[in-house]
Parts: C-alpha cells; structure tokens; sequence
C-alpha cells in the first residue's frame, strides 16, 4: 500500500483474547515496516474490559455473576475505565505509525470522535462530542467510547467501540467509562429499528478515510492473521 492509503478488513466475531494477541502481532509488524497502516474491524463477544485508569468499584455485580451471564472480565492496557464490548457493537482497532500523523496524541483521539460523528451523520444521527469526556455522544448519551494505547514507536493500538445494535442492558451493571452522570445509547435506539453492526462498516471506513486523509484499501484477513503466526481466528 502506498504511504497515501490504510488496509482495513473486517474479522466477524472475535473473542477477546484472540483480538488483543493479533493486535499486538500486527503493533510489532507495524514497527518492523511489514504491513502499513490497517484498521481491524470486528465484534466481539460480551466481554468487559478494564483499561488502565479503571476502578474496580465501577463493576456493580460481582464478577462470578457476570461471567454466569456469559461475559468475560479483562484488565488491558489501554486508557480509560470499565467498558463493555458485544454482539451488535462494531470496534475498531487501528493500527498506525503515528509518525506518519503528526506525533499528536491528542489530535488523534480527536479524530477517531470526528470518524464516528460523520459515520453516525450517514445514518441521520447529529452525534458530537462532551466537554472534558472523549468518546461520542448524543445528547447526553454515550454512543461509542474511545480508549487507546499508544506503543513504543507511536504505533497505535485498541480504538473505538460504535453502539449500533448492542444490548444496552449490558450496561447497567457496570459505571460505563466511570461516567456516573449520563448513559448510553445506540443507533438503533437512535433510530427505532434495529440496524445490524455490519451496515456501519462502509460508513466508518469511508470517514476514516475522509479524516485521515487516506485512500481504504480493503485486504483480506487472513493474511493478517497468518503475518501475525496465529491460527485461524475463531470468527474468521
């Protein structure tokens, strides 16, 4: 791929594990220079992930009850708090050298928020950003939570989680992000009907693009899986 363009694909279904071993794969191919720039598409599985600011506090149930629920509990080493991920929400996981986009931190989290602000604005959705909070709203509900970890070589890894169709009941057991005052929405709540997580892919592809000032060039996940040396994922 050209410096002007991103690979992106989309994995399905991928329990956690798998997708936080890949994405440390790809992190290192990245810094080796063996694939470019990417952004991993994908659902997961209900899972709840604590980042490295989190509380533990800000999990209401115990976690026994929530893994009978059929959720697993990570702690990770992204930024931000408790956080959950499931059927219906797409997350994203963009891989990039930071070098090639300023060195800026800050400026970067920005952009992931103006990614999901034009891909909800493609579905008629005025969604914008909260004064102090990262992530998208709308209103007063949060829509998708941002949280990343910038690696050694300003690669980036971990990103963004879209509410399109997930269970919002998944929610209320935990403190979504430690924010106590404001709650959580979806696309489909958004809209009143139920909008499948796939049909966001084109809309966040082609605004990543537009923000980023790049051209997608969708590859084939397979190949990223077998750059990373790991067997075939479980929703390949």
């Amino acid at each position: 791929m050209g410096s002007l363009s991103f690979g992106w694909c989309c994995l399905g279904t991928v329990p956690y594990r798998e997708a936080w071993d890949l994405q440390a794969r790809l992190v290192a191919a990245r810094r080796q220079g063996l694939v470019g720039d990417l952004l991993v598409l994908l659902e997961h599985p209900p899972v709840y992930t604590l980042g490295r600011g989190g509380r533990a506090d800000n999990i209401l149930v115990p976690l026994d009850w929530l893994r009978r629920q059929g959720a697993e509990v990570f702690e990770v080493d992204r930024g931000g708090d408790i956080t959950f991920h499931g059927p219906g929400q797409l997350v994203g996981y963009p891989i990039l050298d930071l070098t090639g986009w300023g060195r800026d931190l800050h400026r970067y989290l920005r952009n992931l928020e103006e990614v999901l602000i034009r891909a909800l604005a493609a579905f008629g959705v005025a969604a914008g950003r909260k004064a102090g909070y990262t992530g998208v709203w709308v209103r007063d509900r949060k829509i998708a939570a941002i949280g990343v970890k910038l690696n050694s070589g300003w690669i980036t890894s971990h990103g963004f989680a879209l509410n399109v169709a997930t269970d919002l009941r998944w929610f209320e057991y935990i403190i979504p992000c430690g924010i106590r005052d404001y709650g959580v929405t979806s696309l489909s709540a958004e809209l009143g009907r139920e909008i499948p997580w796939e049909t966001a892919l084109g809309p966040v592809v082609d605004a990543f693009g537009t923000v980023f000032g790049r051209m997608p060039v969708r590859v084939d996940p397979q190949s990223l899986v077998d750059l990373a040396g790991l067997p075939a994922l479980a929703g390949g």
